[in-house]
């Protein structure tokens, strides 16, 4: 082995270009995923849909409208916290990953409020709560239901995911180079627009069924 340190990257600029591309194959994978769930959704509601129409009706659409402005806000202080960083304005880029996860706390404890009134009027079949649906072919609204459950509680995971991992770039920023910063904010900021994507195509398949 010879006395010169190998290094995986010659410049700052090819190590920057592999970690996006690691990333994008993560956030591949990860679509993958939500699109197979959406595929189960969207063979299930051409199957049963005036069913999955009558239960989407009791999903509560002002909160989610209220929380789909809450994310597509926070995509914009995420866009801001990059362009802030490649102008290398360190502490207005902090302030605005702090108000992109306050934003992503914010979408989370609506969504529990959300779920308190679903689990309290019954329209949970999970957890093997009781359900208590009234509406027509209670049957096909439960699968309506778990899916929604499923989808929309797999999306809050990566909401969850997503503020830890601003909330520890904050706490090691100070130690940090310039160019890890920098890859760090380009990277969480992908993650985080991919994850409100998913909740934008979310939002009308759940909750605008044919209203």
């Amino acid at each position: 082995m010879s006395g010169t340190e190998s290094v995986a990257f010659d410049t700052p600029q090819r190590e920057r270009r592999a970690n996006t591309f690691a990333m994008w194959v993560f956030i591949g994978s990860e679509a993958m995923l939500f699109g197979a769930i959406f595929l189960v959704f969207l063979v299930a509601h051409i199957d049963f849909g005036p069913a999955f129409a009558a239960a989407s009706k009791h999903l509560s659409l002002p909160l989610g409208t209220f929380n789909t402005a809450v994310l597509i806000t926070s995509s914009f202080t995420m866009a801001l916290a990059h362009m802030l960083a490649l102008h290398r304005r360190w502490r207005p880029t902090i302030w605005a990953m702090v108000a992109t996860a306050a934003l992503g706390v914010s979408f989370l404890i609506v969504k529990g409020i959300e779920y308190g009134k679903e689990i309290s009027e019954g329209l949970a079949p999970v957890l093997d709560l009781p359900f208590r649906y009234a509406g027509p072919d209670p049957v096909h609204a439960q699968l309506f239901f778990g899916l929604y459950f499923a989808m929309t509680s797999l999306h809050a995971l990566h909401l969850i995911g997503g503020i830890v991992v601003i909330a520890g770039m904050i706490a090691l920023w100070r130690p940090s180079s310039p160019a890890i910063r920098l890859r760090r904010v380009v990277a969480v900021g992908l993650y985080w627009h991919f994850v409100d994507v998913i909740w934008v195509f979310l939002f009308p398949v759940l909750y605008l069924i044919n209203r």
